[in-house]
């Protein structure tokens, strides 16, 4: 059985819509662009949505890029984004396009990213000596260490 967690939300302009699942079992909650934005090549935009949330303590929300657009060439350059619970400002989606084109335009409406709340653990960092971290197989291998394939 999932956890049931309930998200506040306020619609800051007229045209905001309440996120929606694409089917039952999403995972993310699809996000909507409240206004035409055209973003050109290889620059970046923030798209906004018109909503803001108030995410629970002990929990985030990730901005994730919706495959569809993915595929066409509008990126989330930060992905994902992450919306801490004591931000209350409006949720906007930076995205970046790389497509074919000069430019790509973002219509009114237009479902612009996901929005997955997950919960985070209480963290404390305690400082210890290098050697008392424990070796590994993998040890400082980093950036495609562990194959392609």
């Amino acid at each position: 059985m999932r956890e049931e967690v309930t998200i506040q939300f306020t619609k800051i302009h007229d045209d905001a819509q309440v996120p929606t699942q694409g089917s039952q079992l999403a995972a993310g909650w699809d996000l909507r662009s409240i206004e035409e934005t055209v973003v050109f090549k290889e620059t970046s935009a923030r798209v906004k949505t018109g909503i803001k949330i108030a995410i629970p303590v002990g929990y985030e929300g990730q901005i994730r890029a919706r495959s569809s657009l993915g595929a066409k060439g509008l990126i989330l350059p930060n992905a994902p984004g992450t919306i801490d619970a004591d931000y209350r400002g409006e949720l906007m989606v930076l995205l970046t396009w790389i497509g074919e084109g000069d430019s790509y335009t973002i219509p009114k409406g237009e479902r612009i990213a996901q929005l997955v709340i997950s919960q985070i653990p209480k963290v404390s960092f305690f400082e210890v000596s290098e050697s008392d971290l424990g070796n590994t197989t993998r040890g400082e291998g980093g950036f495609g260490s562990t194959g392609r394939f």
